[in-house]
């Protein structure tokens, strides 16, 4: 495995905080019984296949597994009438990588109910219906960065985890795009720690969906030494994650958006000279 960790240099406000990992995942699972289902598509998370832990996980089949088997997800009414804000960010005069009624429309701004103290300097205001709503000039500043680290990084040794279900698509066509490898779905305990298992595989970055739903990916990417990027919401804890993408982590025209934007703007600092359309990330349900 090769990284130029000398020609990156992480945002300053980038999030290194590392944790105990067991602490990390009680926090996770916490979280994940409480996180409130207003966003745009409200993910119901089902329980876990036991049975598939137990092929060719090997040694590592005892670790946790805190990732669901399968996620529906449902939209909410309530967003959809009323995807658009009048105050989103402090500055509106930003430059953005994209118009930012394009962000509105995919509801990137539009939090949940809940939200951490590790969240607070990424959220705008609270609107009268208690949502939290996220500064899209931070997201896109993100975005920028989280490109910056990745254009740094072989293709091959970028790995992109979504356990959502409105996440996998667009998560599967950046990988697809940048090179990049995919793990969709049910994370496999295992899949970066023991390599007696079939799956296992050695990245020199994660970038997940949802530090939640894709906890055992976090945790694995902690156990053998390797930053994570996480797209996260109003309602996550930032321990474990090394940079933040701020953004609705629930909602499947949110995540295509974003997934469009960071992978555009990473082959844009590779020099590839490729460029995708917002329809590449969509998946037609």
């Amino acid at each position: 495995m090769t990284k130029d960790n000398d020609a990156v240099e992480l945002d300053a406000e980038a999030e290194t905080e590392t944790v105990d990992a067991d602490a990390e995942e009680e926090a996770a699972t916490s979280e994940e019984s409480t996180a409130d289902a207003t966003a745009e598509d409200a993910d119901v998370e089902a329980e876990p296949d036991a049975g598939a832990d137990a092929e060719a996980v090997g040694e590592d089949a005892a670790v946790d597994d805190v990732d669901p088997d399968a996620v529906e997800d449902v939209e909410d009414p309530e967003e959809d009438a009323s995807p658009f804000d009048d105050d989103v960010m402090p500055d509106e005069d930003a430059d953005l990588l994209i118009p930012v009624e394009d962000y509105l429309s995919a509801g990137v701004h539009i939090g949940t109910q809940q939200k951490t103290k590790d969240m607070e300097r990424f959220i705008h205001r609270v609107r009268d219906d208690g949502l939290y709503v996220l500064d899209v000039s931070q997201t896109d500043g993100r975005i920028r960065t989280a490109a910056d680290f990745l254009a740094n990084y072989n293709p091959e040794q970028i790995l992109v985890t979504s356990s959502r279900q409105y996440g996998r698509f667009p998560a599967e066509k950046f990988a697809d795009a940048i090179g990049a490898r995919a793990r969709t779905g049910r994370f496999i305990p295992g899949t970066l720690t023991n390599p007696d298992y079939a799956g296992y595989i050695e990245p020199d970055v994660v970038v997940v969906t949802d530090p939640i739903g894709d906890a055992q990916a976090v945790k694995e990417a902690i156990t053998v030494g390797i930053p994570v990027i996480a797209m996260c919401d109003s309602n996550n804890q930032l321990s474990n994650v090394d940079l933040v993408i701020p953004t609705n982590n629930k909602g499947r025209r949110a995540l295509s958006v974003v997934y469009w934007l960071l992978a555009n703007e990473t082959l844009d600092r590779r020099g590839a000279g490729t460029v995708f359309a917002l329809d590449d990330f969509e998946d037609e349900l």
